[in-house]
C-alpha cells in the first residue's frame, strides 16, 4: 500500500512537469505524502491534502474539479495558545473518495469521513460527514439535495463500461 501511495505521488508530480499550466494541476500535500493513495485513474488538479491526522484514499475513477481542500488535521479546541498549535491528533480522522465521485470546485472535504461512489459534492460544499452513494450534496454544512439513480445490473455504461456489480 505505501509502494502505491508514493507511485501516486510521483505520478503528481510528473504530470505536474510536463503540463503546460503546472500550477493548475499541482497537489499541494502537507503532512506525511504516503498517507495519500490516489488511484491511478482518479484526478485532482490543483487540491490540497492536509495528511496530519490520517489518511486519504482516491478510488477510480474518482475526480476533483479546481482548488478542492481534503483536510484530515484538526486541533484540540479545549486547549489554548501553544498547547492548542500544538495538539494535533496522529490518526483518526481519514478521508475516502469512492469510486466515480466528483468533488467540485472550491469544495472542502474534513475528515472523518467517506464520499460515496458515484456521489456528486457541489460547487464550494463543505462536507463534514459521509456521503451516501449516488447523491448529490451542496451547501455549508453540506446536505443532500437529490440522489443519482444506480444503473441496472447489467446495464452498459456510456464508454462500454459495466457497472461493477458491487454497486448494482
Amino acid at each position: 500500500m505505501i509502494g502505491a501511495r508514493a507511485t501516486a505521488r510521483r505520478a503528481v508530480v510528473a504530470l505536474s512537469a510536463r503540463l503546460r499550466y503546472p500550477s493548475l494541476f499541482r497537489a499541494r500535500i502537507y503532512g506525511d505524502p504516503r498517507r495519500l493513495e490516489i488511484h491511478r485513474t482518479a484526478v485532482v488538479n490543483n487540491a490540497t491534502f492536509n495528511l496530519s491526522s490520517g489518511t486519504v484514499t482516491m478510488r477510480p475513477w474518482s475526480f476533483f474539479g479546481h482548488n478542492v481542500t481534503v483536510l484530515t488535521g484538526t486541533h484540540d479546541v479545549t486547549k489554548f495558545g501553544k498547547e492548542r498549535h500544538r495538539s494535533v491528533p496522529a490518526e483518526g480522522r481519514d478521508v475516502v473518495i469512492d469510486e466515480g465521485a466528483w468533488i467540485t470546485s472550491n469544495a472542502t472535504i474534513v475528515g472523518p469521513c467517506r464520499v460515496g461512489a458515484h456521489s456528486v459534492v457541489g460547487v464550494g460544499a463543505v462536507v463534514v460527514e459521509d456521503v451516501p452513494p449516488y447523491t448529490v450534496v451542496a451547501g455549508v454544512p453540506a446536505r443532500v439535495i437529490s440522489q443519482i439513480p444506480r444503473p441496472a445490473p447489467g446495464d452498459v455504461a456510456p464508454g462500454g463500461e459495466r457497472p461493477p456489480a458491487s454497486l448494482s
